[in-house]
């Protein structure tokens, strides 16, 4: 039998070496490789890995812009900044966010029921940015966290800048306030523009303009040890850090006169209601006042809930901004407005007298419109009518004029749409139609337009509503003969680095067309002679200049064809509302108001004494004698 070979050492051999010099081969290529690549990184690109090896020690911390300040139309400062401390967190540094946020809570150093709000707005934040927890902290909640600051990892206390408003409410509702950058705010601000930033503007004039007033951030680089605490050098190391100084915001000068603020604030303290001064040359506002009020600085610090449940639970709703929001049947006030449309479209006569026995029934109909009181005027003229605010006589011409012409009539005066004033949350009003009416509700039944609600429209009742500042505009359309300029709060940018001043442009938007002067002129001396004879002669007795004006009180609820309205058998929140428009000088008008005082009852008792305040405090000198025209 033959021999049978079962192992064949050179072939293995050969197979050995071949797998070995292929070994060799791989593993000299890869040493290649390796000094090739060191060579790249120590050698070739040392210097960009050096700058990268120095990020990993060197952080990028934003130093936040000033926020710009708001003055008003005198250099006075409505709004500013002062430096606090606050308590900032960088997520990705913190091991436990809960319960730091916890432990927090128990030292009281952010409120028990803020986590679960802080929680979601860290959790919508970059991990790598600073959050801040707690705004403007006493010394004392410094020195508590200061002893404990080994404890909380991932938290710092910073000096930044927080908004001062030295004259608490004043003007709240136009300068509006800051508050702390919420969950929402994350959703649609430029992140890295707002990184060291806790506050923003939310209302008025702070949130409309918040991207002027916001400025620019600029950043420091601090070289940071293994815990992220910054230190002034690692080793021999000592870097050589970047800054970058931040641009603060524009200041804003507003065309709000503070001394008129002031005066009217005053005059209306105690009562709801609102106030709204006018330049009819320009949309200039001069006053915009809301009572009751709110100290916005609150929110700047961060509200609490107990405090923010307070203002809303409020009856009174301070945070209700009555001058651009609240909407309110206007009364009488709208008697001039309704007269130039008799005046125009030549249904009435304005030599022509007609009796006020103090009722008007509407032909073809048992219902009765009775004057307010029950007054009767006797003979009156369309002067008289508009002077002693005789309803009779307006009933009459409404209905003579028919809903579709009052309506086509009155829009371009500004009824029923905003002003457009530059600052949110305006209100349109309703000027109500045919149309409206049948776009307004469902049931077919309640779509109809009925003629004794064209009686109601011509003494500014029924649906017909309009807010504060739409009556101001109104009142400024009559005070120029037709000429129509937007509102607007904001008259000027300054450059907080050089001081240079640059002016908001006032915006034209047309006038009123059609009216020929001397229906102007009718109307104009109508609402003269309330103020010399008529409604308001009282507040227009010994002025040192002359005036137009208007009274206008508004019912709350609707008094029963046979009663009688008696104000003092009622809730005072039933009582009407106290209107008062007016324009001053008559000839050559610098202002025009609207003046409402929720539940106040007779304009000319309540809101006209108002009106006159605020025209004397802004057209009076110290001597009491009419200011020469600037």
């Amino acid at each position: 039998m033959p021999a049978v070979r079962i192992k064949d050492h050179w072939r293995e051999q050969r197979l050995f070496d071949q797998r070995a010099l292929i070994c060799v081969a791989i593993m000299g290529l890869a040493t290649v490789g390796l000094i090739v690549r060191l060579f790249v990184l120590q050698v070739s690109r040392h210097d960009y890995y050096a700058e990268l090896s120095q990020g990993n020690r060197v952080r990028n911390e934003p130093i936040p812009a000033a926020r710009g300040l708001i003055l008003d139309r005198n250099g006075e400062v409505i709004a500013g900044n002062q430096p606090a401390y606050q308590l900032e967190l960088v997520p990705e540094e913190v091991p436990d966010m809960q319960q730091t946020l916890t432990r927090l809570a128990q030292l009281d150093l952010i409120r028990a029921e803020d986590v679960d709000e802080l929680e979601r707005t860290i959790g919508s934040s970059r991990r790598f940015d600073s959050v801040p927890i707690r705004l403007r902290m006493s010394d004392e909640d410094v020195a508590r966290f200061a002893v404990r600051r080994f404890e909380f990892p991932g938290l710092d206390i910073k000096t930044r800048q927080t908004r001062w408003y030295p004259n608490a409410e004043l003007a709240v509702h136009a300068l509006g306030y800051v508050g702390a950058i919420s969950e929402q705010d994350l959703k649609h601000i430029d992140r890295a523009a707002y990184a060291g930033t806790s506050l923003i503007g939310k209302l008025g004039v702070e949130s409309a303009y918040e991207h002027e007033l916001h400025g620019a951030n600029g950043f420091r680089e601090v070289l940071v040890n293994a815990q992220g605490r910054s230190v002034e050098r690692q080793g021999a190391f000592v870097p050589n850090l970047r800054t970058k100084a931040p641009g603060a915001g524009e200041d804003l000068l507003l065309s709000i006169d503070l001394k008129v603020q002031r005066t009217a604030e005053a005059a209306l303290a105690g009562h709801r209601g609102a106030v709204v001064a006018l330049d009819p040359n320009n949309g200039d506002v001069i006053a915009l006042v809301s009572l009751p009020g709110f100290d916005p600085t609150m929110f700047g610090r961060g509200i609490t809930a107990s405090e923010y449940g307070v203002l809303q639970s409020d009856i009174d709703h301070p945070l209700f901004n009555r001058a651009l929001r609240g909407t309110y049947p206007p009364g009488s006030t709208v008697k001039p407005v309704i007269a130039l449309a008799g005046l125009t479209y030549h249904v009435v006569d304005p030599q022509a007298h007609r009796y006020c026995a103090g009722a008007f029934h509407l032909p073809g109909s048992s219902r009765v419109f009775r004057e307010y009181h029950n007054e009767h005027h006797g003979s009156v003229d369309l002067d008289d009518a508009i002077a002693r605010s005789c309803d009779v006589y307006f009933y009459g011409l409404a209905d003579l004029l028919g809903v579709d012409r009052i309506a086509t009539f009155m829009a371009p005066f500004g009824f029923g749409r905003g002003t457009g004033i530059d600052i949110g949350g305006e209100k349109p009003g309703i000027l109500p139609s045919r149309a409206w009416k049948a776009k307004a509700f469902s049931r077919p039944a309640d779509r109809v337009w009925f003629p004794g609600e064209t009686v109601n429209f011509g003494i500014g009742q029924g649906y017909l509503t309009v807010t504060p500042l739409q009556l101001a505009h109104y009142a400024s359309i009559i005070a120029t003969r037709g000429k129509i300029w937007k509102p607007r709060l904001v008259a000027a940018y300054r450059d907080p680095r050089s001081g240079q001043i640059r002016r908001v442009p006032a915006v034209p938007e047309g006038e009123v067309t059609g009216i020929a002067p001397e229906d102007w002129q009718r109307v104009v001396h109508g609402m003269i002679g309330v103020t010399t004879r008529g409604t308001a002669a009282a507040i227009g007795a010994h002025a040192a200049y002359t005036f137009a004006g208007k009274t206008g009180t508004a019912q709350v609820f609707t008094v029963g064809q046979n009663e009688k309205y008696n104000a003092k058998l009622i809730s005072e929140r039933l009582r009407d509302h106290s209107w008062f428009i007016a324009f001053a000088p008559a000839d050559e008008p610098r202002i025009a108001l609207a003046v409402l005082q929720e539940n106040g009852g007779a304009g000319a008792s309540a809101a006209a004494p108002i009106a006159r305040k605020v025209l004397d405090a802004y057209l009076l000198g110290a001597d009491g004698k009419l200011k020469p025209q600037t």
